[in-house]
């Protein structure tokens, strides 16, 4: 398993982490969440658009090579197949993608209205509530009953997420309670996202599959919050900054990353390093934000964070045992 593999995932997960942060700094600014939220999605969509182009661009130049050796080695048969060896994208594909592509935005707008009311510290906690959301759906949807370790695991992420949001520490929660179910209610989005993405056009390549997908995301934000800032000059403050570093951070870099180390490393192994989201979102607030975070909020970190990570580690037991046996 080669290091450059690790890394290129491990640094697309924690790049999700930095959005908490840059999105309070933008509030903090006097920005509004359908601004921050439409500008993240049209810079991250330019750039997946200028990727999908290069790609385009390198399978043409790559498919005229191999056309000129094949003819030259076995006549125009192989030309063919290569040529249709890469799926055809049909406007039903195109809207499959986009529909697929807009739970990601919902996502955002409800994890980033959350932090209108709680800190960036326990609203990442609160969408990490994903794993065991997905485990429920699941259960539900193939009537299937947790096995022993996805129990336990739930009973790790509530234990976590009870230390990491403090309510251990003070003897009335001050948090409003709008705060708290956005939060979780992100996680809900989040894990439709995770549901939906992976089966929508998977033959596709991941460039277009993503802008694709972005490009969904973009046109419901912008149904549900007209882009004036497009027209009214906002769009040339700091929001282009917010918006570009959102984009970079959070529509393009992760799932690049991701598509580059993924096959390489295999899913249980992107799922643990995935988390390096939650504590770097963490570390973020605490250190940037100057939010209080103590040690026992932490300790629920560790908590959560080793509940995500026991049952991909559980998983790759098991394989490896089966493989030697």
């Amino acid at each position: 398993m080669k290091m450059k593999y690790l890394l290129s995932v491990l640094i697309g997960a924690s790049s999700y982490g930095i959005l908490s942060t840059i999105v309070v700094l933008a509030y903090g600014q006097g920005y509004q969440l359908g601004e921050v939220v439409g500008t993240q999605l049209l810079t991250g969509c330019i750039l997946a658009w200028l990727l999908a182009m290069y790609t385009a661009w390198k399978e043409r130049s790559k498919g005229n090579r191999l056309g000129a050796v094949a003819e030259s080695a076995a006549g125009s048969e192989k030309s063919e197949a290569t040529a249709a060896h890469s799926p055809k994208l049909t406007w039903k594909h195109r809207l499959l993608l986009m529909l697929a592509g807009m739970p990601t935005a919902i996502t955002g707008l409800l994890y980033y209205q959350s932090l209108r009311y709680i800190p960036a510290s326990l609203a990442i906690v609160l969408l990490f509530q994903f794993t065991w959301i997905s485990v429920l759906i699941q259960a539900v949807s193939k009537r299937q009953r947790p096995n022993g370790i996805m129990l336990f695991t739930l009973v790790l992420l509530l234990g976590g997420t009870l230390l990491a949001a403090g309510l251990m520490e003070q003897k009335e929660t001050s948090f409003p309670a709008i705060g708290i179910a956005l939060g979780l209610l992100s996680a809900v989005s989040y894990t439709l996202f995770i549901l939906f993405s992976g089966k929508a056009i998977p033959s596709v390549h991941p460039a277009y599959r993503s802008a694709w997908m972005i490009t969904g995301g973009l046109v419901l934000v912008f149904i549900l919050f007209p882009p004036y800032f497009l027209f009214n000059g906002l769009l040339w403050s700091q929001l282009l900054l917010f918006g570009f570093l959102l984009g970079l951070f959070g529509a393009f870099i992760p799932p690049v990353l991701f598509a580059v180390g993924v096959p390489h490393i295999g899913e249980g192994m992107a799922g643990i390093l995935g988390a390096a989201e939650l504590p770097v979102a963490v570390l973020l607030s605490s250190f940037v934000l100057r939010e209080h975070v103590t040690m026992l909020q932490w300790g629920g970190v560790i908590i959560v964070l080793l509940g995500v990570m026991l049952p991909e580690l559980y998983k790759m037991r098991a394989r490896t045992a089966g493989r030697l046996t």
